[in-house]
């Protein structure tokens, strides 16, 4: 009985850390000062500002593991989307979007 039990916690604990989100998922501070929330959509990760003059915007989809992402990062003042990715380390995410793979910005979001 006591076996099966530890068994079934085993199992549980295992089970719950399967499904431990990835670093990049929570709420980050903006280099504006505006909040951004990154949550899991669908097989990848979406950023949607949630302070600031463009709350409720998406602005991007990344996908990846591990603190290495990359997709797409719109600019949400003119629209344009552009390749980009992000890198986890601490609690800082630097981000990048790149325009033919030459012309990059990058910004360090802090995790709040």
């Amino acid at each position: 009985m006591i076996r099966t039990l530890v068994l079934a916690g085993a199992l549980a604990l295992a089970a719950g850390l399967a499904q431990a989100d990835e670093p990049i998922v929570g709420n980050w501070k903006t280099r504006a000062g505006d909040t951004a929330v990154i949550a899991r959509c669908g097989g990848a990760y979406c950023i949607t500002l949630k302070t600031g003059k463009y709350a409720g915007k998406k602005i991007g989809r990344l996908s990846g593991a591990g603190g290495s992402y990359s997709g797409e990062i719109t600019d949400p003042a003119d629209d344009k989307t552009y390749s980009g990715s992000g890198t986890i380390s601490g609690g800082s995410l630097k981000m990048q979007g790149c325009m033919m793979q030459v012309f990059c910005k990058t910004q360090t979001w802090t995790r709040l």
